[in-house]
This record gives structure tokens, C-alpha cells and sequence, in this order.
């Protein structure tokens, strides 16, 4: 690189020239960095530029300052490494001589590091002896490992040279491996130990750029070299190992400059509303922004990917090197040996030899007492026989019949698979597979990548079968203990989501895929009918949880009949609750458990013989419910003002607990029969802990108004709760019970307060009944800014004509159910029923309404557009 303006030479340096021409040449490398015609492998170029470039900076301030040799400027970290990533911190060691450090006036250290920042150089300082580096070391891996990378810049040559003697005399190969592993565990725990992960750290995610550097880094302290064909050379790494790593590198490199340089400052982490702007820099250009992104993240899961493989077999070899095996290893058939609890192949060909030989590595994996991984020579031949895995492969009968192998072990099934899925293999065998290796989600509720995601319900499926994980959901554990295939289960788990992203219906396209395999497989007719039922109608059972009436019968009778029996409804069951637990963390609640829960025992009932007669039913609950009173001491008789009100559809809609909880609370508040509402009568509101899950149960008492609902969503938006869900009743003495299940953002320190300010608060604003206020301006995440959900409307009129199911989808955000009543309200409609289903950053909502003015189509037109309008606002 040329000088900068001959500021080197220059008696005293002019510190805004030279910051003015460190930003010039700064910015010519950003610019190269972003441009999208430049290639991968001249990332390197750049960043050696940059680091040239602040070398050539310090020298001139370090000249001006006037050290000269008393001292040494050395560089350390990823600047030692003579690479500088656009917004990284220029770290440097100030290495003071150990018997005159105390010549050196510290006035003139500080006002150096000032000048740097004053030219523009973001440095990160330390300024030590030698003895103290080494002390520092002893105690921090981090500085240890800042350490190791450090190459002089100026000042004392004799001292740097002493330094790095005494540092590599201290440095203990075997604990900076341990140290380092561990914190790379460490880290990889932090993101959830998966490359995949929607928004992923380039840098420190798994599969980054720091499990490349953490290969460097123990391999340098080992003395086996400090560059990749360095250890080719010592026989750690094949050729074309390191020919993948310097290609992935590159890539990694590549995304991680070209975000900080769109991004004006370091960031490391490809987030959604970066992921367009860094796809368009690498020329990926679609109509769609969501084309886009997921062509620039399925590029680096990818290699995210490899980066993983490669990592893990160079770790072992490493540690093979450190640590040489004392014990023999132990023969477990002609192609394999254990050796310190690693599968390991006889021969480093067998793969290719005997393809056979793959599917079995997993199954041994499930079956050796002991055993817990592969070696670095088994993952190295796996690598290496990717190309074997080909369409024969695929249709060999003896490969059908050892996957079935490892489908049908009591153990080790998800540790398999994750392991088939690491090394590749998984995806090479189904096709299908892996065409979703890699696959975005744009949904707003998934977090995962949707292949991690279809191994997440495996896992969840699979825990119902274990007994130390009963606690988790007693209920699904309980049916899985009478269910006699759990294999079927698996099978549908790989195959629900296996079509997504090909465009057309996912489940009728992984319907037809898992068929095929049933198939090849040779499963039994009976079973692979089943497999293909759950495949297809993975989503049916939550989708009827979710937005239809649980309390009517005919909306259970229909799902009976598309079951058909119990085995279905079972398997059904199970696979819905694994599929959604496997969303995301944050999708999963209580309240979605008991709906779910509610529709299969409802339908079991059904599938039992004929529909239970609702009158029947409606006896049953309030026999319970009186059970409960009495053990409250309720007076005799205290319950008949209240339900004398109460037509059917109150009881089918109410369990026997929330019927007595209702009569407890309110039936000393129900006015006498005959007697004219008063719509000035105050509210009665009371709240408890929620009987399902966290969050509070809020019961309502008050005579009826148009906007009551509204009214009550205004409250809870304003007051910073969120609506599970809510159950609207009108009674026939004119007054409305509504219940609704909340979750408050905040956590008092004592539950009570919040009882307390909900009740109270709730009432206050029913009574005051002023207009009703605007909405707020809901803030939304940066999820749904960078991929914002369509609004969608859909007004229908039910079965019988008599009332109109008024369906919603957008994107969530505070008050956006406010703003649906406001609308309601608006148009004097009766709201009586709403179900309310929050999907990560989707809402999909479903409310029962009528009113005069839904029998006009213009009319229905305006309430449409209105309310694509307040979701859209």
C-alpha cells in the first residue's frame, strides 16, 4: 500500500491529514468489501488492507509520540492476526520494558492512545510487562488467547522477541485445549447449539468464524502451525479439508465485512432487517425481499454447516495428537472399533468399499453401551463419501431395512438423527430431506430452520416415550405409554414439514412423499395409511382448537369423523402438541395445552357411540360445579338467581370450575327477576390466578352495551396485557358475562397487586363510560418490520346462517385487538365468541358475531375494509 501522504516522514504529524486520509482510504476498502462483482477470496485482500492501513497510522503517531525502542507496540487478537474487519477494534499491547517501566511517564501513553482516537482509530489498549502478560494469561484464557496472535509493530524489536520466548515457555498446549473447547461448549450452549438458528452471529453462532479461529488457535499453541496448509503439512487436515475451510471462510468473512459495512458500524449478527441489504450485495435480487434473504442464509447455513463437520474432525484430530490413546481399542465387528467411547472405522475407505456400512455407524451409535460420538477418522471418511450417497444408494433394500434399524431402537433416536443431519447423511438418504436443509421460515413464529425444526418435533415426540421426561406433559406421556409403534410417530414427525417452500400445500405435498417411503420401506398398509394421515392433517387438530367452538357439538362431531377412530385421534394428538412445542419457545402455552387437550377428550367421547346429548352434558357440569360450591359453603340455593340467566350455550361454553367460580363471585350481584336494567349499575369485575398456565382469569358482570367488548380491550391494551382468549356471554336478564384469559408483561411482587389492579381498574373504566380513547401506536418487532404479514379478512356466515365467523391474520403488535373492537363497536355487532391465537409475531383470530348490519354486502364491505385498515394501521 502506498504511504499515507508521507505523514511517516513528517517531523510532527498533522493529526486532522491524517485522520481525514485514514477515512479516505478506509472507505475506498469499504466500498471495496460491498461491491457485489468483487469475489469471495478477495475478502482477505481487503481486510489485510485495512489492518495495513492502521499499521501504517500507528507507526506515524507512535514516531510523533517519540518512543522509539524504549518500548514496543505490539499488535494482539484479530489485529495480530494482520486481518481488520471494517468496524473492529484496533487492540494493541504497549509492551514496557521490565526495568524501566517506571521511566516511562504515563502522560505520554495516555496522550498516544488519545491520539489514536483522534485519528480515527478505534483502539482497544493495554499497556503491560512482560511478567504481567503473563500473569494475565495465567488467569485469563481470553488474554492468553489475545496473546497468541501478536505480531510487533514498532519499537523494540529485542523486547517483542523476548516476549513471545517467555509466553511460549508458559504456554501449556494441553489446558489451553481444555479451555478452549470448554469455551467453545460454552458458547455454543449460549446459541442453542445449532448454526440455524434465524437470526444467527456470523461470528460466534456455531459454524462461525470463531470455530475456525479456536482450530488456529489450539493448533498454534500446540506448535502444529498457525495457517491451514500449515496443518495439512503435520497431517491434521486433508487437502481438500482445507480447501473447503479457506472457501467457507471466505464466505464467512465476506458476510460478516459486508455487515458491518452496510450497517455503519460492528455488527456481527444477520438479522432480518440486514439480511436484504447484505443479499442485494451479494447480487441476490428478487421481486420478493423474502426470495432474497433466504437465497444469502441458505448459502450460509450451508456453509455454517461444513464449518461445523470441519471444525469437529480437526478438534479430535487435535486432541488425538495431545492426548495419544493408552487404551486399546475395542473391536466391535469387522468395520468398527470403539476407541475412548468414538465409533471409529477400521479402514479409512470403508465407506466407499462398503456403503453398507454409513446407515450402520448410526445404528452402532444407538446400540454400543458407551459409546457418545464419532471419530475424527469416522467423521473424515463420512465427509469423504458423500458422493456414494447417490440415487442406488437410496433405493438399496439393505439401507431400507437398517433405517428402519434405527427407527425402531428404544433409544438413541434423536441423537442419531441429529448426528445424520450433521454429518449430512440424513439428507443424502432422503432426498427430500434435503432440499429443506437450510430453509427459512418467514412465518413469524417459527425460530428454527425448518429441517432444525422437524428434528425439534422428533425430540418432542420422542420425550413422551422416555419416563424421565413425564413431568412434562403428564397427559401426552400417559398416551404414549398404551401406544404400541412410537416409529410411526417418528416417521410423520421427519415428514410433516419435509414439502415446505416448493410451493403448493406443504401437507398434501408431504403426504404424497411419505407414501412413496411407506413404500419403499415396506411398511404395513395399515401403518403407512396412518403415517400418511397425520402427515396431511398436521395442522388440522390446532387449527380447530384454535378458532373453532369447542362447545358446540357439531364442530366436535365433524373433527370425530375426520379422525375416525381413537388411534388416529391419539396419534394426532401427540404429533400436534410436539409440532407446536417445536415453533418456537415463546408459541407453546398453557391455555393452547388445555384447548388441545379439551378436543381430544371431547372427541373421544364422540368416537365412543353416538354424540353426548348436550342436555346431558349441560346436568354433568352443574352437578360438579355445586360439588365445588358446597365446599365453599355457598347458602342453599345461592346459585339459582344467577343460572336462572344462563341459557345452554353458557354451560357448554364453561367448565365445571369456571361455572362455580362464577356463581361465587357473583351471584350475590344478580338483580331481581322482573326488574328494568339499570344501565348504570357498576361493574362487577374479579380476577384470579389462571387455573391453566400463567397469567390471571377476569370474570365481568355488567348490564350489556355495544361496546362493552371494546371497552374492555381498551383497558387491557392501555394497562399493557395481552388476550389469550375470551368467552362472551349475554344473559337473558340483559347483563353480559364475559371471561377473558390475560398475561401481563410486567410481574408484581406480589399477585394480589395485580388482582387487585385489575379489578379495580377494569370496573373504573366500565363505569366511567366516557368515548371510547384511540388506540395506541403499537410498537412492532424488527421481525415484522423486515417481514411484515399481509393483512387478511374473511367474513363468512356460519352453517346455520344465523350469525358470521369474522376471521383475522396480520401481524402482531400492541392494541391490535382494540382496534378489531373499535371497529366492531363501530358498527353496533354483537360480539359472542372470540378466539384469540397469538403465533410468535402472527395473530390468527376468530370471533362469533352478529347484527343487523352483516346483511347488507355493502356494508359488509365497509366492515371489512375498515378492519384491514386498523390491522394494517
Amino acid at each position: 500500500m502506498k504511504p499515507l501522504l508521507g505523514l511517516r516522514e513528517a517531523a510532527m504529524v498533522d493529526l486532522p491529514s491524517l485522520r481525514d486520509a485514514y477515512r479516505t482510504h478506509k472507505l475506498a476498502l469499504y466500498d471495496q468489501a460491498r461491491s457485489a462483482r468483487a469475489p469471495t477470496r478477495s475478502v482477505h485482500t481487503v481486510l489485510r488492507q485495512l489492518a495495513a492501513l492502521a499499521d501504517e497510522a500507528l507507526h506515524a503517531l507512535w514516531d510523533d509520540a517519540g518512543f522509539g525502542n524504549r518500548l514496543a507496540l505490539v499488535a494482539v487478537g484479530g489485529f495480530g492476526r494482520g486481518e481488520l474487519f471494517p468496524y473492529s477494534d484496533v487492540d494493541v499491547l504497549l509492551l514496557l520494558p521490565p526495568d524501566h517501566a517506571q521511566e516511562i511517564d504515563p502522560a505520554r501513553i495516555e496522550a498516544f492512545i488519545g491520539n489514536c482516537w483522534d485519528a480515527g482509530l478505534e483502539i482497544g489498549s493495554s499497556v503491560r510487562t512482560v511478567d504481567e502478560c503473563l500473569a494475565e494469561a495465567a488467569k485469563d484464557v481470553t488474554v492468553q488467547t489475545s496473546l497468541l496472535e501478536s505480531r510487533l509493530i514498532a519499537g523494540d524489536k529485542k523486547l517483542y522477541a523476548a516476549f513471545c520466548k517467555s509466553f511460549c515457555h508458559a504456554m501449556d498446549p494441553r489446558a489451553f485445549f481444555e479451555a478452549k473447547s470448554q469455551e467453545m461448549r460454552h458458547r455454543h450452549q449460549k446459541y442453542e447449539n445449532t448454526p440455524y438458528a434465524l437470526e444467527p452471529n456470523c461470528k460466534e453462532s456455531p459454524g462461525g468464524l470463531r470455530d475456525l479461529q479456536t482450530v488456529l488457535w489450539v493448533a498454534k499453541a500446540a506448535g502444529f502451525g498457525q495457517r491451514w496448509d500449515d496443518l495439512a503439512k503435520n497431517g491434521l487436515a486433508t487437502a481438500f479439508e482445507v480447501q473447503q475451510i479457506k472457501r467457507n471462510e471466505a464466505l464467512l468473512s465476506l458476510i460478516r465485512a459486508r455487515l458491518h459495512v452496510i450497517a455503519n458500524r460492528r455488527e456481527d449478527r444477520l438479522v432480518f432487517d440486514m439480511q436484504v441489504a447484505v443479499a442485494a450485495a451479494f447480487g441476490y435480487v428478487s421481486e420478493s425481499q423474502r426470495k432474497s434473504s433466504e437465497a444469502l442464509m441458505r448459502r450460509y447455513y450451508w456453509a455454517a454447516k461444513a464449518v461445523t463437520q470441519l471444525n469437529q474432525i480437526l478438534m479430535l484430530n487435535i486432541a488425538e495428537r495431545l492426548y495419544p490413546q493408552e487404551e486399546q481399542a475395542t473391536r466391535i465387528n469387522d468395520r468398527f472399533f470403539e476407541k475412548g467411547g468414538l465409533i471409529d472405522v477400521a479402514s479409512d475407505d470403508l465407506y466407499i468399499q462398503d456403503p453398507h456400512a454409513i446407515l450402520e455407524t448410526f445404528l452402532l451409535f444407538q446400540k454400543a453401551v458407551g459409546v457418545n460420538g464419532l471419530s475424527a477418522r469416522t467423521l473424515r471418511a463420512l465427509y469423504n463419501a458423500r458422493h456414494v450417497m447417490d440415487s442406488s444408494f437410496r433405493n438399496d433394500r439393505v439401507n431400507h431395512a437398517t433405517f428402519m434399524r434405527i427407527l425402531l431402537e428404544p433409544r438413541g433416536i434423536t441423537h442419531a438423527f441429529r448426528l445424520m443431519n450433521q454429518t449430512s447423511v440424513l439428507g443424502r438418504y432422503l432426498r427430500v430431506f434435503r432440499s429443506i436443509v437450510g430453509q427459512m421460515q418467514h412465518d413469524l413464529f417459527h425460530v428454527y430452520t425448518v429441517d432444525q425444526h422437524i428434528l425439534m418435533v422428533l425430540r418432542n415426540v420422542r420425550r413422551f416415550f422416555i419416563v424421565e421426561h413425564a413431568h412434562e406433559y403428564p397427559f401426552c406421556s400417559q398416551l404414549a405409554g398404551g401406544w404400541d409403534k412410537p416409529w410411526i410417530l417418528y416417521v410423520a414427525a421427519l415428514f410433516h414439514d419435509i414439502a415446505k417452500g416448493r410451493g403448493g400445500d406443504h401437507s398434501e405435498l408431504g403426504a404424497r412423499d411419505v407414501r412413496r417411503f411407506c413404500r419403499q420401506h415396506e411398511i404395513a398398509r395399515e401403518d403407512a395409511k396412518l403415517i400418511e394421515f397425520l402427515v396431511a392433517g398436521h395442522l388440522v387438530m390446532s387449527q380447530v382448537a384454535q378458532k373453532q367452538d369447542l362447545s358446540d357439538p357439531e364442530v366436535i362431531a365433524a373433527f370425530a369423523r375426520r379422525v375416525g377412530n381413537e388411534r388416529y385421534l391419539t396419534a394426532l394428538y401427540l404429533l400436534t402438541v410436539a409440532d407446536i412445542r417445536g415453533t418456537s419457545p415463546r408459541v407453546w402455552n398453557a391455555w393452547k395445552g388445555k384447548l388441545l387437550e379439551d378436543l381430544y377428550r371431547y372427541t373421544l367421547r364422540a368416537l365412543g357411540g353416538r354424540m353426548p346429548d348436550p342436555g346431558a352434558e349441560v346436568e354433568a357440569r352443574k352437578r360438579e360445579a355445586l360439588v365445588q360450591l358446597a365446599l365453599h359453603a355457598q347458602p342453599f340455593e345461592a346459585h339459582k338467581g344467577l343460572w336462572e340467566t344462563l341459557d345452554v350455550g353458557y354451560f357448554m361454553r364453561h367448565d365445571a370450575s369456571e361455572i362455580a367460580w362464577h356463581t361465587k363471585q357473583l351471584s350475590r350481584h344478580v338483580p331481581p327477576r322482573n326488574v328494568p336494567v339499570d344501565p348504570h349499575t357498576p361493574a362487577v369485575v374479579r380476577a384470579r390466578l389462571s387455573p391453566v398456565g400463567e397469567g390471571l382469569q377476569v370474570a365481568v358482570y355488567t348490564p350489556d352495551q355495544p361496546d362493552l367488548f371494546a371497552r374492555i380491550c381498551g383497558y387491557f391494551d392501555q394497562a399493557s396485557f395481552s388476550i389469550l382468549d375470551a368467552k362472551v356471554h349475554t344473559a337473558t336478564n340483559g347483563y353480559a358475562l364475559d371471561t377473558f384469559q390475560v398475561v401481563a408483561t410486567f410481574i408484581p411482587e406480589h399477585y394480589r397487586d395485580l388482582i387487585n389492579m385489575v379489578e379495580n381498574g377494569l370496573a373504573k373504566t366500565l363505569d366511567e363510560a366516557g368515548p371510547l380513547p384511540s388506540p395506541g401506536k403499537g410498537r412492532v418487532s424488527r421481525r415484522v418490520r423486515s417481514f411484515p404479514i399481509k393483512p387478511r379478512v374473511s367474513l363468512l356466515p356460519d352453517e346455520k346462517a344465523q350469525r358470521w365467523l369474522l376471521n383475522i391474520s396480520a401481524s402482531d403488535r400492541a392494541g391490535l385487538l382494540y382496534s378489531v373492537a373499535r371497529v366492531l363497536a363501530r358498527h353496533h355487532l354483537n360480539l359472542q365468541l372470540a378466539k384469540v391465537t397469538t403465533l410468535g409475531e402472527r395473530v390468527e383470530d376468530t370471533f362469533l358475531i352478529s347484527g343487523p348490519e352483516l346483511q347488507g354486502q355493502r356494508t359488509q364491505a365497509a366492515i371489512e375494509t375498515e378492519l384491514l385498515e386498523a390491522l394494517a394501521a
